[in-house]
């Protein structure tokens, strides 16, 4: 750490100055907050830092504030019950070993670099999001000394997520990265310095899905596995003659694992590139006309999943040179997403109901938010408005749940309301897709809390950062997009102990 990554501040708070508190700008507001609450006793929870105006926050960039060496800075909040002297000796930051450290501060695990694997690492991480996934592979029993190449790879993924759970630094994914080039020599591909060729990370998520939905056993109730189950779902297509309007049109269902997102100079957002995706124009053999004719292609989603993988269709074939080169083009995406409008009428009839009821608790919602924003502003208790409040968004949410579908509901991987929220992003930088890094973004969990994935390096991101890879220029840009259906059922919320001994023995 050189010294420009570090200032000292003074604080101010309940009539006492702290001063010259070393500030490392590399690190979040949390850590800061860790310093505060050495100095003062006030917990981090409990703490109001305002600077410049702003409240600090846990996730944000100390870089981003505007800090300067000697500035004076406010902190409210009351000190609660004195902690306990930790049983253990006090360890210092700076003396932790990295897995320690990430422990500590709940930061999330990388996966090594091991030559152009970037599209690996961003796709197992993003996949991770998961939790089914996570769970049914648990369950594997199968080891990774078989013939078949798509059991061991199943296997070994069994075993890298292991690691990643039990790890406190970046792993190398040798015996995985082993058995995916075993089953796909594709990603085996090396250039003329003998180098390991960059690969497409499109690809390798839609050879690691497919392999997982075939090697991955039914469950013990009868029911698919997770990928058939909770990432699968279905289209009905028609076809319809433009030659000839009378001709019976052609109705055929099948599943699909991912929806594209077609990119044109029409396309600004998610939604419109897909349905510009599922209304198309073709040309084959009219049994009416006994010729050649152009058919309507209509496409509507018949069954939700309840995982939603959405392709940006950002490559494209450059037939002079020979190149799979990149569309720039800036497509926004949104966190929440209703998907309620690329579906058939029947279903969508399905999710009318609670697509009204949905806008009555997002209501509620915001009003406890503001309440509850007014009453830590003014230091205060929970007030009876908020409590009214509460109780207001809980029924909406009964309300809410009462009026999804029941034919939906008992659909289990299936998505009942037709109302996502972003899990994952998986974005590319570069011009050509043999070329430039692939990064994974993730949601950690039922949280808010967002982590960039640049192989072995992770760091915490807001939500802001991620609706910047909407593209527009050379930065990051989002390839594919994983969507999880919103739950509206009531949770308490349940404050974790996980990592307490290592947290509370931790003084910057």
């Amino acid at each position: 750490m050189s010294q420009a990554d570090t200032i000292k501040v003074h604080v101010k708070w309940n009539g006492k100055k702290f001063e010259d508190i070393e500030v490392n700008l590399v690190e979040p507001g949390l850590v800061f907050k860790a310093q505060l609450f050495a100095l003062t006793g006030v917990g981090p929870d409990r703490q109001k830092v305002v600077v410049k105006g702003i409240m600090l926050k846990d996730e944000m960039d100390m870089s981003k504030l505007g800090l300067k060496n000697g500035q004076t800075l406010m902190m409210m909040g009351t000190a609660g019950e004195l902690p306990k002297a930790p049983e253990n000796q006090i360890v210092f930051a700076e003396d932790m070993t990295e897995a320690t450290l990430n422990r500590a501060m709940d930061i999330p695990v990388g996966l090594t670099n091991l030559g152009n694997t970037c599209y690996m690492n961003a796709t197992l991480q993003c996949l991770r999001t998961v939790p089914e996934l996570i769970e049914d592979l648990q369950k594997y029993t199968g080891g990774t000394n078989n013939l078949d190449t798509g059991s061991n790879m199943t296997a070994s993924l069994r075993d890298l997520y292991k690691q990643l759970n039990d790890a406190g630094h970046g792993v190398m994914p040798f015996a995985f990265l082993t058995c995916l080039r075993k089953a796909f020599p594709q990603f085996s591909q090396q250039g003329r310095d003998g180098m390991w060729m960059q690969q497409d990370a499109e690809e390798c998520w839609s050879q690691l899905v497919s392999t997982l939905r075939a090697k991955l056993p039914p469950h013990e109730d009868g029911t698919q596995n997770v990928v058939s189950q909770f990432m699968q779902g279905e289209l009905t297509t028609t076809l319809k003659c433009d030659d000839a309007p009378d001709e019976e049109p052609i109705v055929t269902k099948e599943p699909f694992s991912k929806i594209d997102c077609h990119i044109s100079k029409n396309v600004n957002y998610l939604q419109n590139g897909i349905l510009a995706s599922l209304d198309q124009k073709l040309e084959k053999n009219s049994p009416t006309l006994n010729r050649s004719a152009i058919y309507s292609k209509s496409q509507r989603i018949s069954r939700l999943p309840a995982y939603l993988t959405v392709n940006f269709i950002r490559f494209f074939w450059k037939v002079n040179e020979q190149i799979k080169t990149k569309i720039l083009r800036k497509v926004k995406f949104p966190l929440d997403l209703d998907a309620s409008e690329f579906c058939t009428p029947e279903l969508q009839s399905k999710l009318v109901n609670t697509k009204a009821k949905l806008r009555e608790l997002e209501a509620a919602e915001t009003a406890l938010k503001r309440r509850k924003r007014l009453d830590k502003e003014a230091d205060s208790m929970e007030t009876d408005e908020a409590s009214e409040e509460q109780k207001a968004v809980e029924a909406a949410q009964l309300v809410l749940e009462k009026s999804l579908d029941p034919e939906l509901v008992q659909d289990l991987g299936s998505n009942p309301s037709g109302q996502y929220e972003l899990a994952a992003v998986l974005t590319h930088i570069g011009r050509s897709a043999d070329s430039g890094h692939y990064i994974g973004w993730a949601r950690k969990g039922d949280t808010d809390d967002w982590y960039k994935y640049d192989d072995d390096k992770v760091t915490p991101v807001s939500k802001d950062d991620i609706l910047k890879l909407d593209g527009g220029g050379d930065f990051h840009i989002a390839y594919l997009a994983l969507y999880r259906a919103k739950s509206f059922k009531s949770k308490k919320k349940v404050e974790s102990s996980e990592n307490t001994e290592d947290t509370e023995s931790m003084k910057v």
